[in-house]
């Protein structure tokens, strides 16, 4: 044993990882600290370091797996052309809902804002500040059909782009909407933000610019565990976390929002437009009759010479930008040298075909493989337990080159599913494999009708509720797309957004509630005499699932972390597990003592 501990020893001083104990190291995808590991690290990290240049040459295991023959075929053609009608009419919805949120808070407001105000619209500062368009924002339709009206994007974009090549993500507030007023929606909208920033500790750069919250909802904003408190918190985890966060005081910083930039690490400040005070100009005249200019309250130059708020100080936006692109180069942060990239291997299958592919209803729903089959490389996949509960698909396949483990519903969740999915989910994070799953449920819950169905839905439920925990338990990353229904526990043990995914996506034609329109009988109990009644109750909550259960609905309420159009799933999917990946890279990700303060 210790002739082959000698062998293993690094020129760098350090053990290779095959012969330490595995309690001393974490998953590559957990970059854990727990005390026990605490005194491992440094010898990990530098055969980490001693061998970065040899891994990165290192390439992933050849695979044969066997290619999904999926073709369209005659009898699928009525299906096909009722999916394909109805994901053109969900695309003109999106088409149009887009436009809607890209004018932001109308044409007056915009010209307020570049005219008078002098400042950039929040689109253009990300232009500046990224270093292409090709980013991946979150959650568009939030603050869409909410019951105090359209707040267009929930007032602020974010999303997440690379900045000198590092996959950072961004909270913009859009000051053309409300002049930047934080509402419900924005404040849940910058939190889901942080968490992913946090999952996947990505550095965090905030572009502000708001007057603060909206006073009249106030209760809905400021004093529950998730609300407007949270963000300052989350800031104060993620530094002591070593994710980085920048700041860039673009605007307005009032009352509560002043905080932001005074917690980042680092701050950029422009001169002019850029104020951080806790009560205005107009507030301090009220209070002792001084009249004040906001630029002498808490200009640039006063936090830049005076208080020492910020770090930098930028004459103009665009240096502003520039600025915290230099910042973010400074991160503790090592990416891999570019490599001349493989030809990628295309999905065997048209993409445009998912459109087709897109369940109208869940009785329209074609064979899940045929949905696989167009998303991964070559239409490869490697099926797991493929004559054992048939109505769960489980395998690995590669996603531009990524590995991954799926799970997507075929049919109805049974017991024999269930128990396959919890075997399957297992087994990917035993192998650090990260989780696709693809969610179509079950419209309604299986009805008990005899003391036979009562057994089996006995079982199922034992069944679901063991693959709900090795969902739950699983360290991997997870990613959700729903193409079809997300309805009852099912969507729980398909990992919905109750189990915390890195990310979730929702196709246009996707459908969220309790049961799905059409079937609210299920809700509703057998009453002979109540008949007339009780149909006009069904009729009443069809109507109303047929509204609440929209793609549409639940993006706007942030339910979801976007809704993608099918044909773009392969592209956004890379972009996740490009960005999950890109933690592997941070160089150094333990606190050994308590961060300094700022000044």
């Amino acid at each position: 044993m210790y002739r082959c501990v000698t062998r293993s020893v690094c020129r760098g001083g350090g053990v290779c990882p095959a012969f330490v104990p595995p309690y001393t190291r974490s998953p590559s995808w957990t970059l854990g600290t727990l005390p026990e590991e605490r005194h491992h690290r440094p010898a990990q990290q530098r055969w980490q370091c001693s061998h970065s240049a040899s891994s990165r040459r290192r390439r992933a295991l050849r695979s044969a797996f066997p290619v999904l023959q999926q073709p369209l075929q005659p009898v699928h053609q009525h299906v096909y052309e009722a999916n394909l009608r109805n994901s053109n009419a969900c695309h003109n919805k999106y088409a149009e809902l887009s436009e809607k949120i890209r004018k932001g808070g109308g044409e007056k407001a915009i010209a307020r804002h570049t005219q008078r105000n002098r400042k950039l619209l929040v689109r253009d500062r990300l232009r500046l500040l990224l270093d292409d368009e090709d980013f991946l924002e979150l959650s568009p339709f939030a603050g869409l059909g909410l019951p105090y009206g359209d707040i267009p994007s929930a007032g602020c974009l974010t999303g997440i782009g690379r900045i000198n090549g590092l996959w950072c993500v961004f909270i913009a507030n859009d000051a053309t909407v409300k002049g930047g007023t934080a509402y419900p929606i924005t404040v849940k909208k910058q939190l889901r933000a942080q968490e992913i920033a946090i999952k996947n500790r990505l550095p965090c750069v905030y572009l502000v610019d708001s007057g603060g919250a909206f006073l009249p909802l106030q209760s809905e904003i400021f004093p529950d565990k998730n609300q407007g408190g949270r963000t300052f918190y989350n800031e104060a985890i993620m530094s002591a976390m070593k994710i980085p966060q920048v700041s860039v005081v673009c605007g307005s910083c009032t009352a509560g929002g002043a905080y932001i930039p005074t917690m980042a690490e680092e701050a950029v400040m422009v001169h002019r437009i850029g104020t951080i005070f806790l009560g205005g100009p107009p507030l301090v005249k009220a209070a002792t009759g001084e009249e004040v200019t906001p630029e002498e309250l808490g200009g640039a130059r006063l936090h830049a010479e005076v208080s020492g708020c910020v770090d930098h100080f930028a004459w103009e936006e665009k240096e502003a930008y520039d600025y915290t692109r230099n910042i973010v180069s400074t991160l503790n942060f090592q990416l891999p040298e570019e490599e001349e990239e493989e030809e990628e291997e295309e999905p065997l299958y048209n993409s445009m075909e998912l459109l087709g592919l897109a369940p109208k209803s869940y009785n329209y729903s074609l064979d899940v493989k045929m949905v696989v089959s167009r998303l991964t490389d070559g239409g490869r996949f490697q099926e797991f337990k493929a004559r054992y509960g048939t109505t769960l698909i489980t395998g690995f396949a590669k996603i531009h080159g990524h590995l991954v483990g799926i799970v997507a519903n075929n049919g109805e969740l049974s017991c024999q599913a269930a128990l396959k999915g919890s075997h399957f989910v297992q087994l990917c994070d035993q192998r650090d494999v990260p989780l696709l799953f693809l969610q179509n449920t079950a419209p309604t819950a299986a009805p008990t009708l005899s003391t036979t169905q009562a057994a089996v839905n006995s079982n199922r439920l034992k069944a679901q509720g063991s693959m709900m925990s090795s969902v739950a338990c699983a360290s991997v990353p997870k990613i959700t797309v729903v193409i079809g229904g997300c309805h009852g526990a099912d969507s729980y043990a398909m990992c919905g957004r109750a189990f915390d995914p890195n990310f979730l996506f929702l196709w246009p034609n996707a459908r969220v509630s309790m049961t799905a329109p059409g079937h609210a009988g299920s809700l509703l109990p057998a009453d002979g005499e109540r008949e007339e009644v009780t149909k006009q109750e069904q009729e009443e909550l069809n109507r109303r699932l047929e509204e609440e259960s929209s793609a549409f609905f639940s993006s706007g309420r942030l339910w979801d972390d976007g809704v993608l159009l099918p044909q773009d799933t392969r592209k956004v999917l890379t972009k996740c597990l490009d960005i999950i990946r890109q933690q592997q890279f941070q160089l150094s990700t333990e606190k050994l003592r308590s961060p300094l303060l700022r000044i």
